[in-house]
């Protein structure tokens, strides 16, 4: 598994790092890209409003995809760029199988997998998989925290 890159930790750290706008959320998304390869799995988690979707579009399109479809696919894959990405929405599958008829697995170990809400299923998720939690502040900013699964 890829995240072997010590750049999401020097970058997000064990506190986390703010980002004051949807702008500077999709920033660090594509600031973090660089570190990416084709066996990536990133597993967004948070609430609605959090930043998830400006991360991932900020994230694709520093990949060169066009990352321009609704976020609320159950899955979509996003080519044209350096590496593809794939795009899973846990939170609308109700169960670990549907994850098979989806094509989760296929997709592991080709591109970018980006997962909403992995936490539904975090056995689903492969070892080295970056977990990023979302948090929305009082204030209107997301605080982003992660870590890799071992």
């Amino acid at each position: 598994m890829a995240n072997r890159n010590p750049v999401w930790e020097e970058v997000i750290g064990p506190k986390g790092i703010v980002t004051r706008d949807a702008g500077e959320t999709a920033r660090l998304g594509a600031a973090l890209a660089g570190s990416l390869d084709v066996d990536s799995v990133l597993s967004l988690e948070g609430p609605l409003g959090a930043g998830k979707t400006q991360f991932a579009r900020g994230l694709a399109e520093a990949l060169g995809c066009d990352a321009s479809s609704p976020s609320f696919a159950i899955v979509h894959e996003y080519r044209g760029g350096r590496i593809p990405v794939f795009h899973f929405d846990f939170y609308r599958m109700d169960s670990e199988s549907e994850l098979l008829t989806a094509g989760y697995d296929d997709c592991l170990g080709g591109g970018v997998v980006i997962v909403y809400w992995g936490d539904k299923f975090p056995e689903a998720l492969p070892p080295g998989t970056l977990r990023l939690a979302f948090d929305l502040q009082p204030d209107g900013t997301r605080r982003i925290r992660g870590g890799v699964k071992r």
